[in-house]
């Protein structure tokens, strides 16, 4: 590949136009990037990820992370990881009416929203909305195509996050109508659900459902992505990467200090498995001048970071040819000089840190809750549509409904596939403890408070 067909592909992967609305202009005090990063932190979706589950879920302790601090936590390091890697690119392409801060301000967006579609409870609400979905017969009433079907049975938090983006966060625009550049990036896995590996490149993924194959399409086409499968998969945007790393970087690291904060990972290893992961940028002896064990967890934290990003940072470069090629597998971290320590502290998060008792019992419940809500709003959408004689009470739980969730005449939509797509819309919208509280009143559990 010449050197100006690199030069060509970085200007369209940095696709400065807007979903719907064309080419922006930048402000004297924000450039387009800078306010795609500001539209998401003022969306009402983002703000409720401040009660969302990162590990722990409920939990009162005010210094574990949820998935607010942890996307406003992944959004600094993309932005730093992004920066370093955009100054190199600019430099090593010579890209002209680009800066670095660009590269971040991409990443950084990005990352501030990649947990947005999830769910209540984490994975596990993920996992409660597909197993819900499989088991209750809705899936053989209707003449779904496989794709429609799949986007029911591999439900992904991931595929939500760019349908609140484009679609129903301000559905009158539609969508934020944030940058192309911004959107592409913050798809991980551009493909749809029904896409098998290797196209996909992970077999539990996807990136949108099919309803809004076509909006990704035309994100796919403004930043240049290059198609795997017709209409339905496509090669990572570059800086994709980034967003996996940076992701990756502070739930790995970060869950690690939480735990050892709450006593779930002894001290003395947390600080092991992050003085490994530093390596030698732990220098001199400032470490055994930190006496208090968590200002030393915090010290150590901050280097395993930095080491992460600098390895992150080598690698991307190294093999940048064999991102437009679609070569490169597996991950920036993997293929790192931090790979083995990394290791080790997945694997004391599999046995000591994922499956602890506080976080164990609470997902359980979390599926007890999500099937409950679905069983109720899909039963009364569907009673609703003329699919059997509505209820008193089902007719009481449409009212609860909120409007955005139903058709444009204000019952529900005729079409089965969009009619349950929305009933997950607002399902997955919920908070942790909004989607408890409404189970427990609806159940009869606890009534409301005058």
């Amino acid at each position: 590949m010449s050197e100006r067909d690199l030069q060509s592909l970085w200007q369209r992967l940095l696709s400065a136009e807007r979903l719907g609305a064309g080419l922006p202009s930048s402000t004297r005090e924000r450039t387009v990037f800078q306010q795609d990063y500001d539209r998401i932190v003022f969306t009402s979706a983002f703000r409720r990820l401040k009660d969302k589950t990162q590990v722990f879920p409920l939990s009162r302790s005010d210094y574990v992370r949820t998935r607010l601090t942890h996307s406003l936590e992944a959004s600094c390091v993309g932005r730093s990881l992004g920066t370093v890697i955009g100054r190199e690119i600019i430099a090593r392409h010579g890209l002209a009416d680009v800066e670095a801060s660009d590269f971040g301000a991409i990443v950084a967006a990005a990352c501030l929203a990649h947990d947005i579609g999830n769910p209540p409870f984490g994975h596990a609400g993920e996992d409660a909305i597909r197993e819900w979905f499989k088991s209750s017969g809705l899936l053989d009433r209707y003449d779904f195509s496989p794709a429609q079907r799949a986007d029911f049975e591999r439900y992904e938090g991931n595929a939500q996050g760019f349908r609140i983006l484009t679609r129903l966060q301000s559905p009158s625009n539609p969508g934020l109508q944030l940058t192309m550049a911004v959107l592409a990036a913050f798809t991980k896995y551009p493909n749809a659900s029904w896409i098998a590996p290797p196209c996909s490149g992970n077999s539990k993924k996807f990136g949108f459902f099919q309803e809004d194959a076509q909006t990704f399409a035309r994100v796919a086409a403004s930043t240049g992505l290059a198609e795997r499968a017709p209409g339905a998969a496509w090669q990572r945007h570059p800086l994709a990467w980034l967003v996996e790393v940076a992701d990756d970087t502070c739930y790995l690291i970060v869950d690690l200090e939480d735990a050892s904060r709450l006593g779930f990972v002894r001290t003395e290893d947390a600080e092991t498995l992050l003085a490994d992961l530093a390596g030698s940028t732990v220098t001199g002896g400032r470490l055994t001048r930190i006496g208090e064990a968590k200002e030393r967890i915090e010290y150590l934290r901050a280097k395993a970071v930095g080491r992460l990003l600098e390895s992150a940072a080598a690698v991307f470069l190294e093999h940048e040819a064999a991102f437009f090629a679609g070569t490169f597998t597996g991950g920036l971290l993997e293929a790192s000089a931090v790979a083995t320590p990394l290791q080790a502290v997945k694997k004391v998060a599999a046995e000591q840190i994922y499956v602890a008792r506080p976080a164990l019992e609470v997902e359980t419940a979390g599926f007890e809750v999500l099937g409950g809500l679905l069983s109720l709003f899909v039963s009364a959408v569907e009673a609703g549509a003329g699919a059997s004689r509505v209820t008193t009470r089902e007719r009481m739980l449409l009212h609860l409904l909120p409007a955005q969730f139903l058709g444009a005449d204000g019952k529900p939509d005729a079409n089965p596939y969009r009619r349950l797509l929305s009933v997950a819309d607002f399902v997955t919208g919920m908070t942790d403890s909004y989607a408890m509280e409404l189970y427990r009143k609806l159940k009869g559990i606890e009534l409301p408070l005058s």
